[in-house]
């Protein structure tokens, strides 16, 4: 499913260039359930950025369902990770102005999804992660937890093949942490390969395999 080979990721600050991936290889099949740790500054979130097709590599092969993606144009790419890719971000990054379910509905919108077919998922989705009652409550009138099952619901609600989780339960108390978690290999169960960036050792030892960066390597 997911392929990288020989990716390398290399930013220029100022005179000095960064390395932030080196020669990475890696498959992820489908339906795995992979955590990513490291240091701070190991490469984790590049990785997964790259993985998410948010970044481009610097040079290096990506595959994804045997199709090489590091040769797509941007059109090209936002199609892919609209049809094959979800992503939870740290922060959320919720429309602070729209409702749950609106925030949940805008990648339909996006797709071109017909109306009716978009307020019938979007209900769907609300179900799932237990926030029917709170369709219509903003963000800032949600808790951390509540918000961050609003993110998930947004970002599995185009059916995507491949969950990607980046500290998912980084800004959460331990109770709220705990139902995403559950939340996010409920969905693995069902088939949904999940990615999932941490720095918590106890969570990252939870998914079926572990690939641990320093300096932009695997190690």
């Amino acid at each position: 499913m997911i392929e990288l080979e020989n990716i390398h990721r290399t930013f220029q600050v100022g005179e000095q260039s960064v390395h932030a991936l080196n020669n990475i290889n890696l498959i992820i099949n489908k339906g795995e359930y992979v955590s990513i740790m490291g240091p701070s500054g190991s490469g984790k979130s590049t990785l997964l950025n790259v993985i998410a097709l948010l970044d481009q590599p610097s040079s290096g092969t990506y595959k994804l369902n045997n199709q090489i993606v590091t040769q797509l144009n941007d059109d090209q790419l936002a199609q892919v990770r609209r049809e094959n890719i979800g992503f939870v971000f740290q922060f959320f990054h919720l429309i602070a102005r729209y409702s749950a379910a609106e925030n949940i509905e805008i990648p339909m919108i996006l797709a071109g999804v017909p109306v009716q077919e978009r307020k019938q998922r979007v209900a769907d989705a609300l179900l799932a992660v237990d926030l029917q009652q709170r369709a219509k409550h903003r963000p800032d009138q949600l808790s951390g937890g509540q918000i961050q099952r609003v993110a998930i619901a947004r970002a599995m609600i185009m059916q995507p093949q491949i969950l990607l989780a980046d500290e998912p339960t980084g800004n959460l108390d331990s109770k709220s942490g705990e139902g995403i978690i559950e939340l996010l290999e409920n969905l693995n169960q069902n088939q949904t390969t999940l990615v999932m960036i941490t720095h918590d050792e106890a969570l990252g030892n939870r998914a079926q395999r572990t690939i641990r960066l320093i300096d932009g390597k695997v190690v």
